[in-house]
């Protein structure tokens, strides 16, 4: 059975469609009319993709590839529109459009007081939009068309409260990182084209086992191998979007934005598409060595070292947001050991417990007014029941406490590192051991902070004209800590999609890990060596889910790190509160070292932007103003003004000096005859 192409347009369109009623016809159809549209092409465009994804794996459908527009066509190179959805395309289009629908709903509740309500509403759409394009494409150029259109609607979401001077800071350090790695994903598609003539990925991928042998000359005595340029230059683009080492800087700080949005995209689907692209580019990765062990490196120094930084955050959401960095590393080491399988099976359930994060924190901040710094929380667990227990679910995910969806994911990428025998994969198995430790460090220490222990926070009666919740207000009300009225539980529309999100982050793993990890469920999507399969040889030991979940409960595994993460936390923040200050003051060099984050931000502050403006200066001083403007310009007028300043001199009205220059003239005229022509003339 052949899939409806008009099906599969549908499922990419109904959010654009949402976007452009929402975005151009916002005052006319109102808050409501907003929210309405772009809920309904979400609604649409989600069930026909679960539609998709049952036709593929139960209804008998083949895979669909096929080319819908022609765009361009020079010579023997063409530029096309089209689809190309297999099982991997049909589940991250399961999870995009589940998860953006999901946030949809939850941002009618957290922007309710905003007056950018239906612009907001109309960049999710967007963003959707550019998301489903890009992983159903069939070819390079539509996918770098979802690349940089993601990368584009990040900007403005990141920037949504473009009064705030951090915003503005945050959403053009986002930009600007991004075009670091989009420039590297550039070059990685013109050597494509160069060496293998064609993006359609169908045609690249026959002809890619071609690579081999050929070779890149960089300089006369230097050549590199074609397919680790490709690869590498392809994985800098993931880099970027996926913010791994040393790209990951755009991060943490893209949480200027709204909550709603570092759900979408810096949990579920922005920061995946990287993810995504490496394994869809599977055939020409698993030709390079050399590009898979820097995957791997770079992947495993991310999933360690920016989760410590999340140790130091006070900031609810930097917590969740370095959590996101460092699950990423875990992806990308993935990646780099050929689990390509692990990799995208840990980007959905990441996809939905990091969501239910993100949305939860939200909701702590609407219930504080706004507040986000956790030592002024605490003890929250009573006021807001319902977000206490979902956060404790994701939390629970996270860290990999087996039988929830995170432990299959996670705990498969740790034995894969283990299986592995590629260049770098002691230092990677370090890493990813090391940091199930230190995820559940951060995350017990934000939930103990957020919900458990005493109050920190103080009711004030408020004076005035009832409370203000204006998401622009920067605690200028109240000093830290101090609330108008005692916190609340959201409503339904906020945590409605907290327990939406919860049920796939306890049980989707469960019933999903055998077929995807060890049963090939996605097929041809993605290719691995025989030598490199090192899920295959994990599979010989699989029995079932039940059996993995059990035997994860011992002690010496990455279980007994997140157990001895527990009882630490938990003495400290429910028993001796002090001590995490004593802590602090003992080991003050490696807090400042993690507070500074590893003065990488002040590293690129320093030497790339101010060393942009100083030569941006040099250009101005040296170039414009002394070259363009001293010489050419303002040089010109100068020798202008003098010859005629001296002409004038000339001009006095004297007939007596006229006379003496006429005579004058007249002598220099004669004495020139005289001694030209009485020369012999040339033979």
């Amino acid at each position: 059975m052949q899939l409806s192409t008009s099906i599969l347009l549908t499922i990419a369109l109904a959010p654009l469609v949402g976007c452009l009623l929402a975005g151009f016809l916002g005052k006319q159809i109102g808050r409501a009319g907003a929210h309405s549209v772009t809920i309904l092409g979400l609604l649409v465009s989600c069930g026909l993709a679960f539609y998709v994804l049952y036709q593929l794996v139960w209804g008998g459908a083949v895979n669909y590839n096929q080319d819908i527009y022609t765009w361009f066509a020079i010579g023997k190179y063409s530029g096309s529109v089209g689809f190309l959805v297999d099982r991997l395309t049909a589940m991250m289009m399961v999870v995009v459009t589940f998860v953006s629908l999901l946030v949809h709903v939850y941002t009618i509740g957290y922007m309710a007081d905003d007056p950018g309500y239906q612009r907001f509403f109309s960049y999710i759409s967007l963003f959707t939009f550019s998301m489903l394009m890009l992983v159903m494409s069939n070819n390079f150029l539509q996918l770098f068309f979802g690349w940089e259109a993601v990368g584009l609607v990040s900007y403005l979401l990141i920037g949504f409260w473009f009064k705030r001077p951090t915003a503005i800071f945050a959403n053009l350090k986002a930009f600007l990182v991004n075009r670091v790695g989009d420039f590297g994903f550039l070059l990685g598609i013109s050597a494509v084209l160069y060496f293998l003539g064609s993006l359609d990925y169908a045609t690249v991928f026959a002809a890619a086992p071609g690579l081999a042998g050929k070779t890149l000359q960089i300089t006369a005595n230097t050549q590199w191998d074609a397919a680790t340029v490709i690869c590498i230059c392809l994985f800098i683009g993931a880099m970027g979007k996926s913010a791994q080492v040393p790209l990951h800087v755009w991060l943490p700080d893209s949480m200027e934005g709204p909550t709603p949005i570092s759900a979408l995209i810096h949990a579920a689907t922005m920061v995946t598409a990287g993810i995504f692209m490496v394994a869809r580019m599977s055939p020409i990765f698993e030709l390079s060595q050399t590009a898979l062990s820097f995957v791997m490196v770079i992947g495993a120094t991310g999933a360690l070292f920016t989760g410590l930084i999340g140790i130091v955050q006070n900031d609810i959401k930097r917590v969740v947001a370095y959590s996101t960095l460092s699950q990423l590393g875990y992806m990308t080491v993935a990646l780099g050991v050929s689990a390509y399988a692990g990799a995208v099976f840990h980007l959905m359930t990441h996809a939905f417990f990091k969501a239910l994060l993100f949305l939860g924190a939200g909701s702590v901040i609407i219930a504080m007014h706004h507040e986000q710094d956790m030592r002024y929380m605490g003890g929250l667990r009573k006021y807001m029941p319902i977000t206490w227990i979902t956060m404790w679910i994701g939390s629970l995910a996270l860290v990999a406490i087996p039988f929830t969806s995170g432990f299959y994911s996670k705990d498969a990428i740790i034995d894969a590192v283990g299986e592995s025998h590629r260049w770098g994969s002691g230092y990677a198995y370090f890493c990813v051991l090391a940091g199930a430790f230190v995820t559940a460090l951060y995350t017990f220490r934000q939930m103990y902070l957020t919900f458990h222990g005493k109050e920190r926070f103080t009711v004030v009666a408020h004076h005035g004209h009832g409370h203000h919740d204006d998401h622009h207000d920067d605690h200028g009300h109240h000093k830290p800590g101090e609330l108008a009225h005692a916190p609340h539980e959201s409503p339904w529309v906020v945590t409605l999609p907290l327990v939406l999100l919860a049920i796939p982050s306890l049980l989707v793993g469960f019933f999903t890990v055998g077929p995807m990890l060890f049963g090939g469920w996605f097929g041809p999507a993605i290719h691995v060596d025989e030598a490199n399969n090192v899920l295959a040889e994990m599979g010989g030991h699989f029995q079932s889910a039940a059996s993995m979940a059990l035997h994860g409960f011992s002690l010496l595994g990455p279980f007994g790190l997140v157990l001895l993460a527990f009882v630490i936390q938990t003495y400290i923040y429910l028993f001796n509160p002090a001590l995490a200050g004593r802590i602090k003051g003992a080991l003050h060099p490696l807090w400042t070292v993690l507070d500074r984050k590893y003065w990488i931000d002040d590293l690129y502050f320093a030497v790339f932007a101010k060393g942009g403006q100083k030569l941006g200066r040099l250009f101005w001083k040296a170039g414009d103003a002394a070259v363009i403007d001293g010489v050419m310009v303002d040089g010109t007028t100068a020798l202008t003004h003098r010859v005629a300043a001296g002409m004038r001199r000339l001009q006095s009205g004297y007939l007596y000096q006229y006379a003496f220059a006429m005579i004058l003239g007249l002598i220099l005229l004669l004495g020139g005859y005289w001694l030209f022509g009485s020369m012999p003339a040339a033979q």
